[in-house]
């Protein structure tokens, strides 16, 4: 009988790929099996279905770290995403990894964001009891939130599942600590993830005229480069040559450099007075809609989820706002309007 195309690929992941990656055909599977496709290995089916929900769209929606900018050539959600990507499968596939896997979980990482980035996560982590952390928000989209024309969920792999849940814990390597156990995929991801954001919070910073290039740390920039693509490259290569047969890792001198430039973002361009003004609006913002909602959820929170209680339901409500319908929301609910 002749081979599927998909199980043509899948014997073709054995021959081409390093025996440390993760093969297809030895996925954990899914909570719900599900029939195979004849063309696509069930990682490859994972990421057209991220691909094509709603939460995915919305991403080109919600800002980075400038919120709600009038330039054109600001970061978001989605452009970020798009960054980790590319990063990642050059990384993967140089190290013979699975690159549908690492697509796949590139692509879900962060669809559980909040409107305004990182403001809106620490309002509904004050505000919700049992907490919100934006990757197990990540997780529930995909899990329960996503709906498809035969279930709730995607129903996805356990290794894509996986990644996403600890996109976050592989940058403990950044800090020469141990990452908590997961594939090499899902480590590459989450490096790839601190590689794109460190280098395009400084390439938006810059645009915005927050920090001049005299403020860079000069010595992270004789071993890592002057420019935006030299110091991505660097870092690229730096975990491509320090990963092994023990494993991902980064090559010390640029794991050392890596680290003081995400510390230099830290203390120099996410705290400014231009960026902190706006995200005190933001998380006001956020505090006011969560509450309102939560005290009048009339027409607005659906309660079809018997299981979930309304604290539960409002706060996957707020979180899949984009910015601008965010604000739109508020302008609604708790600003005056004029009848004249």
């Amino acid at each position: 009988m002749m081979m599927l195309i998909r199980e043509q690929l899948e014997e073709r992941e054995y021959t081409l790929l390093s025996r440390h990656a993760v093969y297809a055909r030895e996925s954990r599977g899914r909570a719900v099996p599900e029939e195979e496709d004849p063309y696509r290995t069930a990682f490859q089916r994972d990421r057209d279905r991220i691909l094509h929900t709603k939460a995915f769209r919305r991403l080109k929606r919600k800002t980075q770290v400038f919120l709600a900018p009038e330039g054109d050539h600001y970061r978001t959600r989605l452009t970020h995403t798009l960054e980790v990507s590319q990063i990642a499968r050059t990384i993967a596939r140089a190290l013979f990894l699975n690159e549908d896997l690492v697509e796949a979980i590139c692509l879900g990482h962060d669809l559980g964001h909040t409107p305004f980035g990182h403001a809106g996560e620490t309002v509904l982590n004050d505000l919700y009891p049992p907490g919100f952390r934006h990757y197990e928000q990540s997780l529930r989209v995909v899990d329960i939130l996503e709906k498809r024309p035969s279930a709730a969920g995607l129903n996805l792999t356990f290794e894509v599942r996986e990644g996403i849940l600890n996109h976050s814990h592989g940058k403990a390597l950044i800090y020469d600590r141990p990452a908590p156990p997961m594939s090499r995929e899902s480590l590459v991801v989450s490096l790839a993830d601190a590689i794109a954001y460190i280098n395009h919070d400084i390439d938006d910073a810059l645009r915005a005229g927050v920090i001049t290039e005299t403020c860079l740390p000069a010595d992270t920039l004789r071993v890592l480069g002057p420019t935006n693509s030299e110091r991505i490259g660097a870092m690229v290569v730096a975990v491509i040559e320090g990963s092994g047969e023990d494993g991902i890792n980064i090559l010390p001198g640029i794991r050392d450099a890596m680290r003081n430039l995400r510390d230099f973002l830290y203390r120099h361009v996410y705290p400014c007075e231009a960026i902190e003004a706006e995200i005190r609006k933001a998380r006001r913002m956020i505090r006011e809609l969560y509450l309102h909602l939560l005290e009048h959820p009339e027409g607005v929170i659906e309660d079809e989820r018997g299981d979930d209680s309304l604290e539960r339901r409002t706060v996957d409500h707020v979180a899949g706002m984009t910015d601008e319908y965010a604000m739109r929301m508020h302008r609604l609910l708790l600003q005056p309007r004029s009848w004249i």
